[in-house]
């Protein structure tokens, strides 16, 4: 059988070996697809991975020899699930993969906020501490975390492993979630309303799905409801941020600082208006990147083929 990955450079960039899937079936793997290539490149494959390559209701109909996608993902809205669903094609994710990934870079995120070690290491190669007048200097404020609240939007797997990062830091925790394992509460940790959590938090980390009732959690009203001087963590979904809203709230200083590794758009675009705001920190998308996660993320979307491939799908997000 015929497999097309569409889109395999950010899988794989050359660090890691697709031999599962050769091992499957006659294997085509494209570096990048662009939106008019898709059909042509599936031609009449019969199993299509896609990570971000958009596959809609006319590519499943100029290639109806398509009998699986898989999504090489956890997020599978570049699929139209409905229209594979009327064709008995099972879309398949990727559920969890970089759980430990993204919850440590939500804090290094945030320790950068905290003490900006990328400029301050820079500074000191450029020669600013030899020929400082002082033993020490530092161009930010520098910031304690012990003792501080960390608001989680979303406490499932991520969100726990943020919270108990930031619990090991001194921080404690609030969660909004709307399934709550009070398992989780302690003396540091414990679930709470949104208001409460926006009220009371002094670092916000977003680590919620993106849902109609989720996009645009982050804007002007609920950001007027947080504390002055709080810092933002986005290593979730960008639309769960009206990025104008945020960008006025930075300029302000309503907000102090935002660290985000997602945006609205990606590739971003040269008019974000996040790019000029203060105080915002901005990375490529990469929390889910580090070499264990991909190799994670590969070897369950071989084994979703596999199971597909022996009549038993997993991980199903349409049938």
């Amino acid at each position: 059988m015929k497999i097309v990955i569409l889109d395999g450079y950010t899988e794989n960039p050359g660090d890691l070996s697709w031999e599962a899937f050769e091992k499957q079936g006659e294997l085509t793997v494209y570096a990048r697809t662009p939106p008019e290539l898709v059909s042509e490149r599936i031609g009449d494959a019969g199993i299509v991975l896609t990570n971000k390559t958009p596959i809609t209701g006319d590519t499943l109909t100029a290639c109806p020899g398509i009998r699986y996608i898989g999504v090489l993902a956890t997020g599978y809205n570049i699929v139209d699930t409905e229209a594979a669903k009327k064709r008995n094609i099972p879309v398949c994710n990727i559920p969890t993969y970089g759980t430990d990934a993204v919850g440590q870079f939500a804090i290094g995120l945030l320790l950068e906020i905290c003490h900006h070690i990328g400029h301050h290491g820079d500074a000191v190669k450029k020669g600013r501490w030899a020929s400082s007048p002082d033993w020490c200097f530092w161009d930010y404020p520098l910031i304690e975390l012990a003792g501080k609240t960390m608001g989680i939007i979303g406490f499932g797997r991520i969100g726990q492993v943020t919270g108990r990062l930031a619990q090991a830091l001194g921080m404690k925790v609030l969660a909004f979630d709307a399934h709550r394992d009070p398992s989780l509460e302690n003396d540091f940790c414990r679930y709470c309303g949104l208001d409460e959590l926006l009220e009371n938090s002094d670092v916000i980390a977003l680590h919620c799905p993106l849902f109609p009732e989720t996009e645009g959690l982050i804007n002007r009203e609920t950001i007027q409801k947080m504390k002055d001087g709080v810092i933002l963590i986005n290593n979730s979904r960008g639309p769960l941020i009206v990025e104008q809203d945020l960008a006025d709230a930075l300029n302000s200083g309503k907000i102090y600082a935002a660290g985000l590794d997602v945006v609205s758009t990606e590739p971003i675009r040269s008019d974000n208006p996040l790019l000029t705001a203060k105080n915002c920190l901005i990375t490529p998308h990469i929390s889910w990147a580090p070499k264990e996660s991909r190799q994670r993320l590969m070897d369950i979307a071989a084994a979703n083929l596999d199971a597909f491939l022996s009549g038993a799908p997993v991980n199903v997000v349409n049938l």
